[in-house]
């Protein structure tokens, strides 16, 4: 099977500008400070897996909003809920966007934050990216950064990395 690069909207990758090209500037609150950064691993277990079709077109990728609740455990503890964009295609891949809410604790602090994430499923294998929304940390989270992603098959409970600090 051969895969193409895709990005978050599920389109093939555009080829690398050219030496001329103005470089894309990241805003400034999405950028991640160079701080030491510690890695939390863990896994998640989906609790209620929720989707329901919003768009199916005669051709062209289908859209599913997905509700779900999931726990964390590992050096990330709590649950999560969350809701997620799919473009589903007919062989059943897809690529996904949303945003989940984590109510646990990271390194001994508790509070909940924010993960915006993206990603893709081909054949049974998931893999996505993630990271802190800025700002959304409440508690003892209220200062935390980071990004990660997770791996997961179908079904089964998936393994999470976030690598972190606290502004």
């Amino acid at each position: 099977m051969t895969l193409v690069a895709t990005s978050w909207l599920g389109c093939a990758s555009s080829p690398p500008p050219s030496p001329a090209a103005a470089p894309r500037k990241i805003p400034e609150a999405m950028r991640m400070p160079e701080k030491p950064k510690h890695r939390a691993v863990g896994r998640t277990d989906v609790q209620s897996y929720l989707p329901t079709t919003f768009d199916e077109p005669a051709e062209g990728p289908t859209l599913v909003e997905v509700q779900l609740t999931e726990t964390f455990s590992g050096d990330i503890q709590g649950e999560g809920t969350g809701r997620v964009i799919q473009a589903m295609r007919r062989d059943r891949s897809a690529t996904f966007a949303g945003i989940e809410r984590v109510r646990g604790s990271i390194a001994g602090r508790s509070g909940t934050f924010l993960l915006q994430v993206r990603g893709t499923v081909v054949a049974k294998e998931m893999h996505a990216e993630w990271f802190v929304v800025p700002g959304s940390g409440t508690g003892e989270l209220a200062a935390l950064r980071g990004d990660g992603g997770f791996t997961a098959e179908l079904g089964q409970h998936g393994s999470i990395w976030l690598d972190y600090f606290f502004e």
